[in-house]
């Protein structure tokens, strides 16, 4: 196992499109971004995408896995890594935007990040397909921080 950064045009869009299905946004976001990355045996299998939104404030824009990694506590470890790396270029606080609801917000909340803000509709808005999870459509986005 290895944990690394590498470029985000190095990450398979099939990836990223794991934890957000708008490869329009994906492709937006991966410019100018640090992409932190898990490879196993040479094969890139989770990635977690990042980009500098202000002085000292970084964005996370993505964080996947591959479904046969799943549930093996790879993205802990991957976005831990991340955090330590955007760290260490000066980042002292980072942001993102996820469901208001399901195992994504109890994820990051495990790790520290709390509700800055509600963005009503987001989900409805942005998507040009209507994202369910357990039945129940995304509307609103959470804003989410941590101040490391």
């Amino acid at each position: 196992m290895k944990f690394s950064e590498v470029s985000g045009y190095d990450v398979p869009i099939s990836l990223l499109l794991e934890a957000d299905p708008c490869e329009k946004s994906i492709r937006q976001y991966r410019d100018d971004s640090w992409c932190f990355v898990y490879q196993e045996n040479n094969q890139i299998v989770a990635a977690c995408i990042a980009k500098l939104i202000s002085d000292n404030t970084a964005q996370v824009y993505n964080i996947s896995v591959e479904p046969d990694y799943q549930k093996q506590g790879i993205g802990s470890e991957l976005l831990t890594f991340a955090l330590q790396q955007m760290q260490a270029k000066q980042v002292n606080r980072i942001e993102l935007g996820t469901g208001s609801f399901g195992y994504q917000l109890s994820y990051y909340q495990q790790l520290g990040f709390r509700v800055d803000s509600v963005i009503k509709d987001h989900f409805i808005t942005h998507y040009d397909e209507a994202i369910f999870e357990n039945g129940i459509q995304h509307k609103d986005m959470l804003r989410l921080y941590l101040d490391l």
